[in-house]
């Protein structure tokens, strides 16, 4: 089964830009360099790579779980370095139900969330670095036809939907929260549209027997690459590569997480 975002790869107009904003600015470690490429560790668990490439950029929109312990003293010291994302009510941070978050931007117009659950069970996952994130919790995956994307992934992946409507669902593994949207709706708070951007997902999953099923189950001709790096495939425009990880299986469990599959 699913079990987290193992990691992400992003296109980018400039190594160097992206290299001031996350090493700079949220102080991910650089795991890896080069003139084309450049990987960053947001936690011990998944890795953020950005490619160069001489093309348009469609932002994406990433949600990243801080510890509820650290959210005020994270967002003071961003608020210290860049402008926060506000809301038409003129504040930047919000209090839902659950939690409250706050958006701002990168270099490339990139959507980033920083979110806080006041119901997730300390002690499970250490915060990390400087903001104290703790997973990568959302993904945004604008779809021409989200009901049909969501029931593929539901039904393939074996994935649990919550929040569903016409235009918006979330797509659920574990602490994994793709965001399936219409490329006809607009993000929050901004009203920005969901373009569907260029990106590789790699979910970490648990064991063997699950790639194998997903492997039994795909249409051959959806299969990019079977190899000691994974399985890869296309899912609606997108890459997704399926990476066996130590990840704990029972994770969302443990962190009290509503819709575990």
């Amino acid at each position: 089964m699913i079990t987290h975002f193992a990691g992400l790869t992003l296109k980018t107009v400039s190594i160097q830009g992206v290299k001031q904003f996350y090493h700079g600015v949220l102080h991910f470690p650089v795991a890896r360099e080069s003139e084309v490429e450049i990987v960053f560790q947001p936690t011990p668990d998944f890795t953020l790579t950005f490619e160069e490439a001489y093309e348009p950029i469609a932002p994406v929109h990433l949600a990243f779980e801080v510890a509820s312990s650290k959210f005020e003293s994270a967002i003071r010291k961003l608020s210290e370095q860049i402008p926060l994302l506000k809301w038409p009510n003129g504040e930047a941070v919000d209090r839902f139900d659950s939690g409250v978050n706050v958006y701002f931007r990168d270099g490339d117009g990139h959507l980033l969330e920083f979110i806080a659950h006041d119901d997730l069970r300390k002690g499970v996952l250490a915060p990390f670095g400087t903001y104290g994130i703790l997973y990568l919790r959302e993904v945004g995956l604008p779809v021409e036809d989200p009901v049909a994307a969501r029931l593929w992934m539901k039904q393939l992946l074996g994935l649990s939907i919550a929040k569903e409507s016409e235009e918006f669902a979330f797509v659920i593994g574990g602490t994994a929260h793709a965001v399936v949207v219409s490329t006809k709706r607009k993000w929050i708070p901004i009203s920005m549209y969901a373009l569907a951007p260029s990106m590789e997902i790699t979910y970490g999953v648990s064991d063997e027997s699950y790639v194998d099923q997903i492997r039994s189950s795909l249409d051959r001709r959806l299969i990019i690459a079977d190899d000691d790096e994974g399985l890869i495939f296309k899912m609606y425009g997108y890459r997704i590569r399926m990476k066996i990880t130590s990840f704990p299986i029972d994770i969302a469990a443990r962190l009290n997480l509503p819709n575990v599959p």
